[in-house]
């Protein structure tokens, strides 16, 4: 059982002053995040693409790569690269050049992407929304399983037998699937054999159960090595020392996040009932003291079959860093052992049955 930290990078206005942390400023502040993510055991950390002004991570292989210098152990992902709007062949080339920063610890986490600002400011038709996506996975996985390519598509200049470098250092480089719950998206990433990250950002996380059942099936189906596969969960979530300290800390910034996409989305304002509703037992958000979050994740993994859990830390951007910082730590020093713990004897038990 992987364990991890995901980030969209943002700057929204502090819910306290009404002022808000300069790009520059938030970007600085997640590398300290990944330093200290390596530094207490952590498996995975992973920063989001966006391009409007309240998130800063427009390159996350940059940001990932200014972390790769000072951390040994942690893998570096981004969460999510809007490959429809991307170019495959740049994609690989930058995250094949933080792999050999990293020496072996990047991934790519590709995905359609849930923000559309992307499309038009480099050109695409959100009408070809799902076509562009499907063709520019093929070219990148084309890209990762032969150092020369040769390619033609509909949505960008065909490649000749041209070499496309630097290689990773990983053969291949980890390539995984992100998806929001659709069930194309699902079977896709199960007939390709690639890894599956799920956004349970809402309602009961057991209701994503049949979703992998239907993701190993596919892979099945395909002829892939169902054990040799992942299925990652990514989730809001903020630990603290107590849980009515997380949650008084952690709701600010949230509610003033989720209303403003609310808005954009057409989505009711997001409460403080609908809030400390998702903390209980069986919702979506990862919210409390240390054996809080970790009985949550244990759970995720039994009931639904998740083996990396990342939690999305902060939502919005929180008054004070340091209670961020904390939050991080506590995930490794605490939350990371306890589940580890618990998933190790759950398995044996259940390999003895």
């Amino acid at each position: 059982m992987e364990i991890g930290i995901s980030t969209f990078v943002e700057t929204t206005p502090d819910t306290e002053t009404g002022k808000t942390i300069s790009h520059a400023e938030r970007i600085r502040q997640v590398v300290d995040e990944i330093v200290l993510a390596d530094k207490v055991g952590l498996d995975i950390f992973g920063v989001g693409e966006h391009h409007r002004v309240d998130y800063a991570a427009s390159a996350p292989a940059v940001i990932l790569a200014a972390a790769a210098s000072q951390t040994e152990r942690i893998r570096l992902t981004s969460a999510v690269t809007v490959l429809s709007s991307a170019d495959p062949v740049r994609v690989f080339q930058e995250f094949a050049t933080l792999d050999a920063i990293s020496n072996g610890r990047a991934e790519i986490m590709a995905g359609r992407g849930s923000f559309i600002e992307s499309f038009p400011l480099f050109g695409y038709d959100l009408d070809d929304y799902d076509a562009l996506f499907d063709e520019k996975l093929e070219l990148l996985l084309k890209i990762r399983d032969s150092e020369k390519v040769t390619w033609e598509g509909g949505h960008r200049p065909a490649i000749n037998n041209r070499g496309i470098y630097p290689r990773p250092v990983q053969e291949p480089l980890p390539v995984w699937i992100g998806s929001g719950g659709n069930t194309e998206s699902v079977v896709r990433a199960g007939l390709l054999g690639l890894p599956l990250v799920l956004a349970i950002i809402g309602g009961r996380p057991v209701q994503f159960a049949p979703l992998v059942e239907l993701y190993y099936k596919a892979a099945a189906h395909a002829g892939h090595d169902a054990s040799k596969l992942s299925v990652a969960s990514h989730s809001h979530g903020f630990i603290a020392d107590t849980t009515e300290m997380a949650a008084d800390k952690f709701f600010p910034s949230t509610q003033a996040s989720m209303n403003v996409l609310g808005r954009e989305r057409g989505w009711g304002p997001y409460t403080r009932a609908s809030f400390d509703a998702a903390r209980s037992l069986e919702g979506a958000l990862y919210v409390g003291d240390p054996e809080t979050v970790a009985t949550k994740i244990i759970n995720l993994r039994k009931q639904v079959g998740i083996t990396r859990f990342m939690l999305h830390t902060p939502v919005g951007t929180m008054s004070n860093h340091d209670d961020v910082l904390r939050a991080v730590e506590l995930l490794g020093t605490e939350v990371a052992p306890r589940v580890r713990e618990e998933v190790a004897r759950w398995e044996a038990e259940n390999s003895e049955q």
